[in-house]
């Protein structure tokens, strides 16, 4: 894979565009105390959270874990029976930002394309919360939605996990941790956006891909790795990292990967990884896009058809459907 800033595609070249004037309105962002930084990317993420499909129904929860308290918001599309397959979403931002608020549109799309419930993970951030306290409360989340899904709708049989960023490492490591308990029948399958499983990033996909005009860039990255792990040695916990798991027996997972990012590195060695494990993979490299493109759906065809392969993924393992998203080795 070889390329620089120079090829993105258009519309994604002008979502970066928009964004960055937008962020004219604030300090640097390096600047910022966490408290104001998480603030200024909620208000300069909004725009891109509007619109989309309306749904039947979205609730707010509060649910009890055998972790912990979560709090949980509940896309409920049209057109879909009592109990519905489900589709657990975990929001990215280095495991540092964002919020439910900044993915509800995706998840509002995914919900209404593969005709499923979608409910999203209001999970602890980092540095406040450090590996693994995220994960704890989802693998708790996991479980209480697979013993009492049906008070929310849900058919505990069709039961899938996705993520963008953090979020597709968090997806994955949680069916790490549900297979090691036993518990991994509660997931069907699993589908990663531009996830991110090690906190490795090489000299060469930074010269090519990072610098100060990227989106994320390899500094950047490893403020946020720095944010979430205890310290050098959770870079090789399976559960913080999964790039150097055991991955045998996991779920099909659906790899999408942007083409112009420094964490597509590592999700291209996790896809080689889990091909040699065994596990039934399907890779899509996206040319043209960065980091964060699908959040650019109002304004691009590239984000749109990255979010329709991810929807497809879904209804073909949890409601039914063809899925002919090509296989990128």
């Amino acid at each position: 894979m070889t390329g620089d800033l120079a090829r993105l595609d258009p519309d994604i070249r002008r979502f970066l565009a928009i964004m960055k004037q937008d962020w004219q309105a604030f300090p640097d962002f390096d600047s910022l105390p966490l408290n104001e930084a998480r603030s200024a990317v909620e208000q300069v993420r909004a725009r891109w959270s509007k619109g989309g499909p309306d749904m039947a129904e979205t609730i707010e929860r509060d649910i009890r874990t055998a972790a912990g308290p979560i709090r949980i918001r509940i896309h409920r599309p049209h057109g879909i029976g009592l109990e519905a397959p489900a589709l657990v979403y975990l929001h990215g931002g280095g495991f540092t930002l964002f919020s439910l608020d900044t993915h509800d549109r995706l998840m509002r799309e995914y919900a209404a394309r593969a005709g499923l419930i979608v409910i999203g993970l209001d999970y602890p951030l980092s540095p406040e919360a450090k590996f693994p306290v995220a994960l704890d409360l989802i693998t708790a989340f996991t479980l209480w939605l697979a013993d009492n899904g049906r008070e929310i709708g849900i058919d505990r049989e069709r039961i899938a996990l996705a993520g963008d960023s953090a979020g597709g490492n968090l997806s994955i490591a949680t069916c790490l941790r549900l297979r090691d308990i036993g518990r991994l029948d509660i997931v069907t399958c699993v589908l990663s956006n531009y996830g991110g499983f090690s906190s490795h990033i090489s000299d060469e996909f930074e010269a090519m891909y990072g610098g100060p005009d990227a989106i994320i860039n390899r500094a950047e990255a490893l403020t946020y790795w720095a944010n979430y792990l205890n310290g050098p040695g959770d870079a090789k916990d399976p559960y913080a990292c999964p790039l150097h798991a055991d991955l045998h027996g996991l779920p099909p997972v659906f790899l999408i990967i942007a083409e112009i990012d420094v964490v597509a590195e590592s999700s291209l060695l996790f896809g080689r990884e889990l091909v040699r494990q065994g596990v039934e993979v399907t890779q899509k490299v996206f040319r043209g896009a960065t980091h964060s493109f699908i959040e650019a759906m109002s304004i691009s065809a590239l984000a749109i058809e990255a979010i329709e392969d991810g929807a497809r993924f879904l209804r073909t393992h949890l409601v039914g459907g063809s899925h002919d998203a090509k296989r990128l080795d």
